[in-house]
């Protein structure tokens, strides 16, 4: 598939439905988040493996989450799991050029990756932390919203103090065999969540 092809699948499956999130596909060229030897699978709704036993998701599975996730304008974001910085990229086009996007990336080579496929893009809203996903970012808390591209146990605890009072978790739950994409949002301290379908993300690490 070229990128008219894919975004033709991804809209007629259901799966691109907003014009915010349709924009930003549309605007990321996914092709410079892909290692050079896989370039011309960069429009295949596929996931394609990134070096460190790590994967990008398929473009199916961004639309997905960033439908479910509703980010606006301005916007505080944090995502955990850089990977190759693609979903980072997506999501600084939905919060707007005047908002950072923080990212954060366990693995220091794939957040170095990141950070180089994200200039030759020329995006410069995102911010890469290398760090412990499951820890969060205290330190730019609270998040409006937090987006997650590996399966947990459980939602972590961190993550949940770190989001606002009516702000929205989108995250992998389960085995690494099973999983479940939920929607959590905070009420009165607490997650109140939805479930999405099946879903097999690599896991979130968990190494401190």
């Amino acid at each position: 598939m070229n990128k008219e092809q894919l975004m033709v699948h991804l809209k007629r499956s259901g799966y691109l439905k907003s014009p915010e999130v349709i924009a930003a596909f549309e605007k990321t060229p996914r092709e410079k988040f892909i290692p050079e030897g896989l370039s011309h699978m960069a429009h295949e709704d596929t996931p394609i493996p990134i070096g460190y036993y790590q994967t990008i998701s398929a473009p199916h599975m961004y639309a997905i989450m960033l439908e479910l996730a509703e980010i606006k304008k301005g916007e505080k974001v944090l995502e955990v799991g850089t990977g190759s910085g693609y979903g980072a990229a997506l999501i600084s086009k939905l919060v707007g050029q005047k908002t950072y996007v923080d990212s954060i990336e366990i693995i220091p080579e794939l957040a170095e990756v990141a950070k180089q496929n994200l200039a030759h893009s020329k995006i410069k809203n995102v911010k890469v932390i290398v760090g412990n996903g499951n820890l969060g970012l205290a330190a730019e808390a609270p998040f409006d919203k937090i987006i997650v591209t590996a399966g947990a146990p459980e939602i972590p605890k961190e993550l949940v103090r770190q989001l606002k009072e009516g702000g929205k978790i989108v995250i992998p739950v389960g085995t690494p065999a099973f999983q479940e994409l939920l929607v959590g949002v905070k009420r009165n301290g607490k997650i109140e969540y939805t479930t999405h379908g099946e879903v097999i993300f690599v896991p979130l690490v968990k190494k401190e």
